[in-house]
């Protein structure tokens, strides 16, 4: 196979700034409270959420959804704000689908630094389009997980813990 490369120049400021303190600025608050939203990549404001675009995209239309409020954990907001998360997630692959029409999604959390998280203090979901051939972001070593729990535990464990 041949050598691939993804090409990306415009992560280079996203890579050089990785060792500021980002405590110190919201990159979701501050877009919220600028006038305009076209300079802020914001793409819809919803009642309790928005849709901004990714500064720094793995894949043309990578989106953003995240809530007004600045909370960190998903566990931390009300269930109509999650609802409206998750309808603009859906309304923002609608979109996506229309401008872009992708081969499929990479949709998810990244919930505290351990986790991925670049912004760990404003929770927010990512929704990023992919196509058949693209360079994947994710690291993925063919067929191999590793699971430092059996499936069984980790259904007790799950089980006991659900509400």
């Amino acid at each position: 196979m041949a050598n691939q490369r993804i090409w990306a120049p415009w992560r280079l400021s996203y890579v050089k700034d990785a060792s500021k303190d980002k405590e110190s600025e919201c990159i979701f608050c501050a877009a919220l409270s600028a006038e305009d939203d076209e300079a802020n990549l914001i793409v819809h404001r919803g009642e309790r959420c928005f849709v901004i675009l990714n500064k720094f995209p793995y894949t043309n239309g990578h989106l953003m959804v995240a809530p007004y409020e600045h909370v960190a954990a998903l566990q931390a907001l009300d269930a109509e704000t999650i609802a409206e998360m998750m309808d603009l997630a859906q309304r923002g692959m609608n979109a996506l689908e229309s401008s872009y029409s992708p081969h499929g999604y990479n949709v998810g959390f990244n919930q505290g630094r351990v986790a991925g998280a670049g912004v760990e203090h404003h929770i927010h979901m990512h929704v990023v389009p992919r196509w058949g051939g693209d360079t994947n972001f994710m690291p993925v070593l063919g067929d191999t997980r590793v699971m430092n729990q059996t499936l069984e535990d980790s259904y007790e464990t799950v089980r006991r813990a659900f509400p």
